[in-house]
């Protein structure tokens, strides 16, 4: 059974890595320790990004090979979990995390835009992987903030942080970008293997289980849900919400123009509960009525 280990405030994270506890809302921490063998399991009270080396290990995507071998970013958020096992012999991790209380975010601007920052809820699988610029850029905005947490505390402290705190996660959010962009043909084989599954969905499964969610196809693709939408949006230019709702339109299309079906009929065979609620939902994507459409096709 796993060791359990939680990071509720900044200070239970310090002194669980032996880090200098600078600030009690904010950490800037470098791990070149050693850790016993054995699994734990970290809880999060504290938005964490760590940047792990990981220096001659190359990276393949697909058929293809990127020199992004220097370091990997991983980023939980408060109420989040992850297990981390350190067996017998294995090389020792060199790693440095940022790390800050949620409440350090009060009133600010960057607090009312966190969520925009999707990438706290990517699986560990889907760790951002960095080239030797971008840990350069990475590692010149932590050393502002380091900086910034050894000066005396005064009026704009505060503000100067979490400027910078925005300035490296903007950058993140930068360099996933790019990552969907590098990994153009893993994405492709993802979007393609989505679309064959929406479409096996909507003429085998969809009556039975309802209508299609981004999550479920996510966790058929072993994704979790902000990297899949992310991946298809970056792909496509569109998002897994909007291809399933054009997939459904098409469907619905279809099945109106069989006019022994009642719009009643085509909205169950659709997976909608209500009658009223495909026929607003078909209304919003077309600007017509179910019953407009059959009016002009027959047309």
């Amino acid at each position: 059974m796993a060791d359990v280990v939680k990071f509720d405030t900044i200070r239970s994270l310090n002194d669980y890595y032996g880090f200098e506890h600078l600030n009690p809302m904010i950490a800037v921490g470098h791990f070149r320790g050693a850790l016993e063998p054995g699994t734990v399991t970290f809880e999060f009270g504290l938005y964490a990004i760590y940047i792990k080396e990981t220096k001659g290990c190359k990276i393949n995507y697909g058929l293809t090979e990127y020199d992004f071998d220097e370091m990997s970013v991983t980023a939980f958020a408060p109420g989040q979990k992850a297990t981390t096992t350190v067996e017998e012999g294995m090389e020792q991790p060199r790693w440095t995390v940022l790390a800050f209380h949620p409440d350090f975010l009060v009133r600010s601007a960057l607090g009312s835009k966190m969520s925009s920052y999707g990438y706290f809820s990517y699986n560990s699988n889907e760790a951002l992987h960095l080239s030797k610029e971008e840990v350069d850029l990475l590692g010149a905005v932590l050393s502002l903030i380091e900086r910034e947490m050894k000066h005396s505390i005064d009026r704009h402290t505060r503000t100067i942080i979490i400027s910078h705190v925005e300035v490296f996660l903007d950058y993140c959010l930068r360099f996933y970008e790019r990552q969907f962009f590098t990994r153009e043909v893993i994405n492709t084989s993802v979007v393609e293997r989505f679309s064959n599954l929406l479409d096996g969905y909507i003429t085998d499964e969809i009556r039975e289980k309802g209508l299609p969610t981004v999550s479920y196809f996510a966790d058929r693709l072993n994704l979790s849900a902000g990297y899949f939408g992310e991946l298809v949006k970056t792909s496509t230019g569109v998002t897994a919400k909007d291809m399933i709702s054009e997939r459904l339109v098409t469907a619905a299309r279809e099945l109106l123009n069989d006019l022994s079906l009642s719009v009643s009929q085509v909205g169950d065979m659709l997976g909608f509960e209500y009658p009223q609620h495909f026929v607003r939902f078909f209304k919003r994507r077309t600007g017509r009525t179910p019953k407009e459409y059959r009016t002009i096709s027959a047309n």
